[in-house]
């Protein structure tokens, strides 16, 4: 009995302490419970930063690399080229949709021949995949790429291109940067007018290309509408290098004022021959040549000779878009080593005009940009730029208007280029009469 007892007081102490809870395992101090761990960073809803989509916009042209019109086409490409290396530097071209512009170029060579004009432009469009067009320098080639910029639904901006004929032809998407051809030298009568109303008798002598008898033709009409007699009327060859024979017919028509011309390389050539005939004129005025700085390297023979320009350093317009005329020549300066021609500010102006266009329009579609460039009414460095919207002539230039410039000799006898007219524009008086 006593034994039972025991055994039954055992059996029960050990199931009482079977029931009492076990002393818990304390965890480290270093590593909390994985339920109470702390997340290491707080949920974020902003996005992360993304880079706007840029898009690489073709800019196609051609250029005169060789050939009669290389000096003028050189400068024109060199003016585009600075106005698309600084858009690029700048950040290119931001659209409404937030694209980024960028731009490149691609041309060729056309060997300052219109046959190859239609063909490389074809290319250009066809196979480059040209987004806008330029032209290249002109009237002649800017005229058959324009037919090309029409047929293929290209906007073309034309640069070194004035014979208004290009205009007239129903074309929508050619916009024309120069003052019209028909404007180059009346303002050469409206000179003469102020400085000598005596004078009646005047020579007119021009290439025989499209852009300089669209001039000559237009200058004849209005002198002869002023009064004046025009004692001969004569076209020369594209290329002529010797002009001896067309002297001695000035010579025998006995004019007090020659005036006409052409491109660089023949009106450098012709003012020479005027001047070692020693022709008894009073005043010469010729196309194109006269503003190049490397026209004064014919010497005494450029004293006094007057030229249409486009656009000079010393004209001072105050633009409302891009950059300053001091701003220009200093980046051109830096970036040529030389003095930009009125043929390098047309090529910067015509990247300005494209540039203005893409941005008003906020996208790259053709129709945008050309009502952008239908409305346009702005005034830049090169002077004001406004385009005809009729349906007889769109395009065409009628903002810009041209400056006269003549070379002189400064203090120290050095030939120098003064802006002689308007008169509001004017930095020197005219030498007046330069024989």
């Amino acid at each position: 009995m006593k034994r039972t007892l025991a055994y039954l007081i055992v059996l029960f102490a050990l199931v009482l302490a079977a029931c009492q809870p076990a002393t818990p395992t304390a965890a480290p101090a270093t590593q909390p419970p994985a339920a109470t761990k702390a997340p290491t960073q707080a949920p974020t809803n902003t996005p992360a930063p993304t880079t706007p989509p840029e898009k690489v916009v073709t800019i196609g042209f051609t250029a005169s690399l060789t050939g009669k019109l290389n000096v003028e086409s050189t400068r024109q490409n060199n003016g585009l080229k600075l106005w698309m290396d600084q858009v690029n530097a700048a950040g290119g071209i931001k659209l409404a949709d937030g694209t980024i512009v960028k731009f490149q170029a691609k041309f060729y060579d056309d060997e300052s021949n219109a046959d190859r004009v239609q063909e490389l432009y074809t290319k250009l469009v066809t196979e480059d995949k040209a987004d806008f067009l330029i032209s290249p320098y002109s009237s002649g080639l800017a005229d058959a790429a324009a037919v090309i910029a029409q047929q293929y639904e290209k906007i073309m901006i034309t640069t070194g291109a004035a014979a208004e004929g290009t205009y007239k032809k129903g074309y929508t998407l050619v916009y024309q940067t120069y003052t019209p051809a028909g404007h180059y030298l009346t303002g050469a009568i409206d000179l003469l007018a102020s400085l000598d109303p005596n004078v009646k008798k005047i020579a007119i002598v021009h290439e025989n290309d499209k852009f300089s008898t669209a001039v000559s033709d237009a200058v004849k009409a209005y002198a002869e509408g002023k009064g004046y007699e025009v004692v001969l009327y004569e076209g020369y060859d594209s290329g002529t290098t010797d002009f001896a024979p067309i002297v001695t017919k000035i010579e025998s028509a006995r004019p007090e004022v020659v005036i006409g011309g052409g491109h660089f390389a023949d009106g450098q050539q012709f003012a020479k021959a005027i001047y070692e005939k020693n022709l008894p004129v009073k005043m010469i005025a010729l196309l194109v040549a006269p503003p190049e700085a490397k026209f004064a390297e014919i010497g005494d023979a450029a004293l006094g000779v007057i030229g249409p320009s486009q656009w000079e350093p010393l004209a001072a317009f105050k633009p409302d878009y891009g950059p300053t005329g001091e701003e220009f020549v200093k980046a051109y300066k830096e970036a040529f080593g030389e003095e930009p021609s009125y043929h390098a500010a047309g090529g910067y102006a015509a990247g300005l005009i494209l540039q203005k266009a893409i941005e008003t329009a906020g996208s790259l579609d053709t129709q945008a940009i050309k009502q952008a460039l239908d409305n346009m009414d702005m005034t830049i460095f090169f002077g004001h730029i406004k385009f005809d919207t009729s349906a007889e002539q769109h395009g065409l230039q009628i903002g810009h208007e041209m400056v006269y410039i003549q070379w002189q000799k400064d203090a120290s006898g050095n030939l120098v280029k003064q802006v002689i007219w308007p008169e509001a524009a004017a930095t020197a008086k005219p030498l007046y009469p330069i024989r």
